[in-house]
């Protein structure tokens, strides 16, 4: 998996695209959502930025993928652990979370993966429940 700079807004963006993939596809209300909450200008990603993260993670995940053919095998709780320290300051600590929420929510279902990655965000970064 790639690193980025502490607070980057790729960093950020890893996360809210992690949720998005996490169930195993993206439906178009996760997007409209993200859209709708200006996510590219609230993480200071360029225009089309965003997508750019999304198929970023999904390359990284891919060569992580092995021999499972899961896209999501390689994110164990070291790997979230490293992204979700990527992000420090805790005013995007919590867009991040109200974007990923968003995400999460968007199609009325809240699936064991994305649930997984919104705990951990939770746990990491101290927010309750």
């Amino acid at each position: 998996m790639r690193t980025y700079f502490t607070d980057s807004p790729e960093a950020a963006a890893r996360i809210v695209a992690l949720v998005l993939v996490a169930d195993g596809h993206v439906c178009r209300s996760e997007i409209d959502a993200l859209n709708h909450l200006n996510i590219e200008r609230e993480l200071g990603l360029p225009a089309g930025g965003f997508a750019q993260q999304i198929q970023t993670l999904c390359e990284d995940l891919l060569a992580g993928a092995g021999a499972s053919g899961s896209i999501v095998s390689g994110v164990d709780e070291l790997t979230l652990a490293a992204f979700m320290a990527e992000v420090q300051q805790p005013e995007l600590q919590r867009t991040v979370m109200k974007l990923a929420r968003a995400a999460a929510n968007a199609d009325l279902h809240l699936a064991d993966g994305e649930f997984v990655v919104l705990n951990a965000a939770r746990q990491h970064w101290g927010f309750m429940a």
